[in-house]
């Protein structure tokens, strides 16, 4: 009985040295596991949406596969509000492998102008908050936390109208020439419409016109959108209405005013 209970104390011993030393030799391992996140980009698509795209490096050059690979992102915008999640994940890692992963987030640009017009006219940047997680051997998990934030480019960045210019027609009306200028930071040429609604500062409609747009990516664009009134409801004051219909995104209105007197 003696010599089992030895033998069985003996044998458990063995296990838990051989288990500390399992353990011991993951974790030492982890000094030859390099992770790192390389340089985000940010696409558009024709159809309305934008892309982030996050590669991810891994290097294991460990003794134990990696196992249960997996990254969970959120992008949030600059008042911390979601504007989407997803993940990515790898089953395996093998030991002295090196691989790079694709991460991709894709939402629907329609949700900046319902949310936050901020993007639409200002440069600015997206925050990105990644969770990391993984088994040492395929079986000691671990974990790691990081931000960092993606930066955005406006497609209609200081976007303004100019000063109008008012010509005769004829006794009873007017053309109105307004001057519009923006220029495309986004990573995408801008194609579709611009339009102009004209109000007095009664709140009438006196005019409307709208103006095909080109705008290849970072470049100024200049332009102008021609206005037929009737010269009796043009006030000193009122406000244009202007809309945005681009191949991704649609917006409107922003109101500017107008001061005929200043």
């Amino acid at each position: 009985m003696d010599v089992s209970i030895r033998m069985i104390s003996a044998a458990s011993t063995v296990f838990w040295i051989l288990l500390v030393g399992f353990f011991a030799s993951a974790v030492y391992s982890v000094k030859d596991l390099h992770l790192s996140l390389g340089e985000p980009r940010l696409s558009l698509t024709t159809d309305g949406h934008a892309i982030i795209s996050i590669p991810i490096n891994i290097e294991n050059m460990g003794y134990y596969n990696l196992g249960s690979f997996n990254i969970a992102t959120k992008v949030a915008d600059l008042n911390g509000a979601k504007i989407t999640e997803g993940s990515t994940s790898v089953p395996i890692v093998e030991r002295g492998s090196k691989i790079t992963v694709l991460h991709n987030l894709t939402f629907s640009t329609s949700v900046l102008s319902e949310s936050c017009i901020h993007y639409l006219f200002n440069d600015s940047s997206f925050m990105v908050t990644a969770k990391i997680s993984l088994k040492l051997a395929e079986t000691i998990p671990v974990q790691a936390l990081s931000n960092f934030t993606v930066p955005w480019g406006a497609p209609f960045y200081n976007f303004q109208l100019g000063q109008p210019t008012i010509e005769p027609v004829n006794f009873t009306h007017l053309e109105i020439t307004v001057p519009i200028s923006f220029e495309n930071h986004a990573p995408i040429d801008i194609n579709g419409e611009i339009s102009l609604y004209m109000y007095n500062s009664e709140a009438i409609l006196v005019g409307r016109g709208e103006s095909k747009i080109a705008a290849p990516q970072g470049n100024l664009y200049t332009g102008s959108i021609l206005l037929y009134v009737q010269s009796s409801e043009i006030l000193e004051k009122g406000a244009f209405e202007v809309y945005f219909s681009t191949q991704f995104m649609s917006y409107g209105p922003l109101v500017i005013p107008y001061d005929f007197g200043g």
